[in-house]
């Protein structure tokens, strides 16, 4: 019996499709794709950075693995440059309300959310709190 949980079926009862899709059409974007659609790109997105993928290309082969549909890398790529963030930023926001009040407190930003950015600094253990 398989007992592990992966991120997409978790990402699938927080965020359903028809709601991203819901999303999709507030934001006025049109997902002309069929095969890899903007659903698609979120799950990648999650399990890349769960997983810590290297890019577009090892992503797409890390995918089936993961149990992503499998899409060449351009397609990944061109997906992910011609979605507007906007579209990210309302479905990050509608997960963190979804969320209890006590993980939003923990949440809270001092200033509105522009941008996610997974470069790693280093810095000394004192600098930071």
């Amino acid at each position: 019996m398989k007992k592990s949980i992966t991120i997409t079926s978790i990402l699938q009862s927080i965020l359903t499709p028809e709601e991203v899709q819901n999303v999709v059409k507030e934001v006025d974007y049109e997902d002309k794709a069929r095969k890899f659609t903007v659903t698609h790109l979120l799950h990648y997105w999650c399990t890349a950075a769960l997983e810590q993928w290297d890019g577009y290309r090892s992503g797409v082969d890390h995918a089936n693995r993961s149990g992503l549909p499998v899409v060449h890398y351009s397609c990944f790529s061109t997906k992910a440059a011609e979605v507007p963030f906007a579209l990210f930023q309302e479905l990050l926001h509608r997960v963190i309300h979804k969320c209890s009040r006590e993980t939003r407190r923990k949440l809270t930003f001092p200033k509105e959310l522009l941008l996610i950015d997974s470069t790693t600094v280093t810095v000394g253990k004192t600098r930071l709190p």
